[in-house]
Order: structure tokens, then C-alpha cells, then sequence
């Protein structure tokens, strides 16, 4: 039995001055209550209590032991109340990693709002495209569209997406519009480094197969692979969703959509624990929430799109506008056009 049990019924013995009215209290039978406190007796080596037939009191080194583990128990006993608490109330440290691109849209809203809903729970965001072992890095929720293979771990399904394979309209016009998957092998392919660089997979009839293509480069990160393709670098496959504001304002043209596989999902994943704290279950659930995966078709929330930025140019070229017809107006006497 445990040691703190031990002396928690050594000190109701001692408050009642009774192992039948201490058995009570405790809802244990007396034989049980004698047994814990001769076993901690024999643990610690000395007598902690003088037992006669009319009356039971304390030794020396019984009222030492009372003394000293009030706080000992006190102690021990709000610690268990804060771990009970921490699984039924969501709080504390919850710790979690996801792709770079997931921060531009949609998860810094969601993070956003559990934080606001759950204002006693501290979340740590690590954004990486790396492989993570979740246990040493201490993550509690991994978010993914990769396929993961570690049967170590739960995954969740949160929310299914399509990819896309799109170009600047720059470059479909100076190197032609693929009218089926295998005229990509004449293309410069921007590749996610997560997928093979010789070969893309598609659906044709509804049967999958790979495309070999010719790889002009890869990258760990799929906005790498937008921001490139938007300046003519070549042909990026990559989420839709990642890319969407740039495909809604034509500054990416979608190809082959007919021929893309339709089986991609954001997935969360999480190591396979006795006791996950309460702070995990809300993310969850409030993931699950947040994305509608109510089997009415959900769709990953698109990221925003990206704020127009004027060249650096523009602001001195204005400046010299305004220098030059302040100028013509000292000579004129009338005033600066803006």
C-alpha cells in the first residue's frame, strides 16, 4: 500500500484516539485501519502508538509524525485536487506544432478564438515541416496533411482538401497549358520535398496513377512553392487552399483539375496516453468544430488574401511629382496639383 495512505490513517487514528471510530470515518473495516498502522509502524522502525484495552494515545515519535505531516498531506492532498482539475477544466501548457503555411489563414483564427473560450490555457505553437517524434519534443497536437505512419501515435481526421497544379499565366503562355497529366513531363515542377520529385499522382477515370516529371527544384514549405510559381518559376502542386487567393484573383491559373486525387485531409495527431488533459480534449473537439466536419462537405478555410504593397519606387517617384509641381507653381503662382 502506499506510503502516504499509511500515514493518513495513522493520523485519523490519532484524531479519534480510536480505530473503530477512525475506521469509520474512512469506510474501512477496522481490522484494515490496525493493519495500515502496524505496517507503518514497522516501516519507520518505532511505535507510534501505546495501545491498551480502554485507551489508545500517542508515543513520542508518534506525535512527531502528526506534527510534521500536516503539511505533508495538506500538500499532497491540493496537488491531487489541481490534477483532478486539470482533467475535467481545460488548463494549463497545451503544446503544438504545425505546418508554416497554416499560420497565414485559418489556424491563427482558430487559435485565436479557443484562447479567447479557454482563457486558462497557455498554448506554445511550433511551426515546422519537419518530421517530429512528439514525445521528445513534447508536443501534444501535431497537425499534418502528410501521411503518418507511426502506430504509436492517434490521428484524428479534421478536415479533407483538394490539391491544386497551377502556374502564373506568364508562364502557361510562354509554355503551354497541359491538357492531361503526362504533358507535366515538359514542364518545370516546383515539388514539395514531402512528395516524390519525379512523380506527382493523379486520377484518370477514376484510377490513380504517377506522372513522371521534371523536377526544377524542391522545398519543405508549400508557400515557398506559391511565392515561385507567382514570379514564373515554374508549376507548384500544392494545397488548394494555401494558394486560393491567388487562383481567386488570377494571379495563379489552376490546370487539370479533372485529374486530381480527391483523398487529402488535415489531420491531428497525438500520442496514445492514459489520461490526455482537458486542455487537449477542447483542442480537439474545437478543431473538429471549427472546421465543419460534419460530413457536409468541409472544406479547409482558405488563407487570406495577401495585402497589396506598393513598390518601393512609387513613394519617391510621387515625391519628386510633388517636388517638381511645387516647383512649376513658384514660378506660375498656382498651387501644386496633388
Amino acid at each position: 500500500m502506499d506510503g502516504l495512505d499509511l500515514i493518513k490513517t495513522f493520523r485519523e487514528v490519532a484524531f479519534r484516539r480510536s480505530f473503530s471510530r477512525a475506521a469509520i470515518s474512512l469506510g474501512m473495516s477496522k481490522a484494515t485501519v490496525s493493519r495500515y498502522v502496524a505496517e507503518l509502524e514497522t516501516r519507520s522502525g518505532v511505535r507510534l502508538l501505546n495501545r491498551s484495552t480502554r485507551s489508545l494515545s500517542l508515543t513520542d515519535a508518534g506525535q512527531v509524525l502528526l506534527d510534521r505531516s500536516t503539511e505533508l498531506v495538506a500538500m499532497a492532498e491540493n496537488t491531487l485536487n489541481d490534477l483532478q482539475a486539470h482533467g475535467s477544466h481545460p488548463r494549463g501548457r497545451l503544446r503544438m506544432s504545425a505546418p508554416h503555411g497554416l499560420i497565414a489563414g485559418w489556424l491563427s483564427d482558430v487559435i485565436a478564438e479557443f484562447i479567447k473560450l479557454y482563457p486558462d490555457v497557455y498554448v506554445s505553437l511550433v511551426f515546422t515541416n519537419d518530421d517530429l517524434d512528439l514525445i521528445e519534443e513534447g508536443i501534444d497536437i501535431h497537425l499534418t496533411g502528410g501521411r503518418i505512419d507511426d502506430m504509436n501515435l492517434i490521428v484524428r481526421r479534421l478536415v479533407q482538401f483538394d490539391m491544386v497544379v497551377c502556374a502564373s499565366a506568364a508562364y502557361w503562355a510562354q509554355r503551354g497549358i497541359p491538357q492531361v497529366p503526362e504533358d507535366l513531363g515538359r514542364h518545370d515542377v516546383l515539388s514539395y520535398s514531402s512528395m516524390p520529385t519525379t512523380h506527382l499522382p493523379f486520377e484518370t477515370d477514376g484510377k490513380a496513377h504517377d506522372v513522371p516529371v521534371h523536377s526544377r527544384m524542391e522545398a519543405n514549405d508549400a508557400i515557398a512553392l506559391i511565392e515561385l510559381a507567382l514570379r514564373g518559376a515554374g508549376v507548384a502542386y500544392v494545397p488548394e487552399p494555401l494558394a486560393q487567393s491567388h487562383l481567386e484573383r488570377g494571379a495563379l491559373v489552376p490546370v487539370l483539375r479533372e485529374h486530381m486525387p480527391r483523398d487529402h485531409w488535415l489531420y491531428a495527431a497525438y500520442s496514445q496516453r492514459r489520461h490526455n488533459s482537458a486542455a487537449m480534449r477542447a483542442m480537439l473537439d474545437f478543431l473538429e468544430q471549427s472546421m465543419g466536419t460534419d460530413g457536409a462537405n468541409p472544406m479547409l478555410p482558405p488563407m487570406p488574401a495577401p495585402p497589396r504593397v506598393m513598390p518601393p519606387t512609387c513613394a519617391l517617384s510621387r515625391a519628386q511629382g510633388v517636388a517638381r509641381a511645387t516647383a512649376s507653381a513658384s514660378r506660375t503662382g498656382k498651387p501644386p496639383r496633388q
